[in-house]
């Protein structure tokens, strides 16, 4: 099997970006003869010329511009190594993998990321799915961490590392014309429409637990499992939610809806799912780092 030489591809990619022997023969510290030697061997290796010279200048031929941005690639992928590996700062682009239930709130996920956006040497990908395909992935090291509002179930096969990174209140949430004035709060639950998580939520057991002390039937216009749907439901008027705040952050801001009572003792839990591992991704030791600051 023809194997690349990687001394070779050192010694020419030196060349191409010096574009002069004389300077690459002082930059890797031998003869100009011996750097001619290993590109002569590098071109029959590859079966093209790699140069060609023009006045006292290297130029490369359209080979050799090819064979440059593999070599970059390449170079840059060992320094990328050597940097993780050895838990040093890269001055390569870092890339953080997050998995996120579709469930969960955009608002909190903006949260969570929002000490690494907007950074030039950052880039965040954001892929969505179910808890157990997320899970798998992240134990495939295809994801970084993923962002849950429930713990998955933890065993000496998959010693996930649950980290607890955001408590939030459930709430009532309606539009103000659906909420009259002075109207208490159980006979909000009692006679208004309600848009409920699904019985798969870690809130809807505590909500169901509340509605039977309470002795309450209540009417449910919708039983969602999307945190966006359910937003885009109460803001509708479909009927009164029962959420955390920060899902429609933006709409108590302006008044659209208004919070109107907190629930109890009752509160969602939201967590970044990660796996122990010996190099972590510098970026995600960073946020967590910045939870417990």
């Amino acid at each position: 099997m023809n194997e690349l030489n990687f001394h070779h591809l050192r010694y020419f990619h030196t060349v191409a970006h010096e574009g002069n022997l004389t300077r690459a023969a002082e930059r890797l510290n031998v003869s100009q003869s011996a750097v001619s030697t290993q590109i002569r061997q590098l071109e029959q290796q590859l079966g093209q010329p790699l140069f060609e010279r023009r006045g006292r200048s290297l130029v490369l031929t359209e080979a050799g511009r090819i064979a440059l941005d593999h070599a970059d690639s390449i170079f840059a992928a060992g320094e990328e190594l050597l940097n993780t590996l050895g838990e040093r700062p890269s001055g390569q682009k870092q890339i953080l993998r997050v998995g996120s239930m579709a469930t969960l709130s955009r608002n909190f996920q903006i949260g969570f990321l929002r000490p690494l956006l907007g950074r030039d040497n950052v880039e965040v990908v954001i892929r969505s799915g179910t808890l157990r395909d997320l899970l798998q992935n992240l134990e495939a090291h295809r994801l970084d961490v993923v962002l849950a509002n429930t713990t998955p179930p933890r065993d000496a096969a998959t010693p996930w590392i649950s980290h607890a990174i955001a408590e939030q209140p459930v709430s009532l949430i309606g539009k103000p014309a659906m909420i009259g004035e002075r109207v208490p709060f159980e006979e909000l639950l009692a006679h208004k429409p309600l848009v409920l998580p699904t019985i798969e939520s870690s809130i809807r057991s505590s909500i169901e637990a509340l509605f039977d002390r309470l002795h309450i039937r209540p009417r449910i216009a919708a039983e969602v499992d999307d945190m966006a749907m359910i937003r885009l439901l109460v803001r509708e008027g479909a009927g009164l939610a029962v959420v955390p705040p920060i899902v429609v952050k933006d709409e108590l801001e302006n008044g659209r809806l208004v919070e109107i009572e907190r629930f109890p003792q009752l509160s969602e839990t939201f967590y970044a799912v990660t796996l122990s591992r010996r190099f972590p991704n510098p970026l995600l030791r960073e946020l967590i780092s910045n939870l417990a600051a």
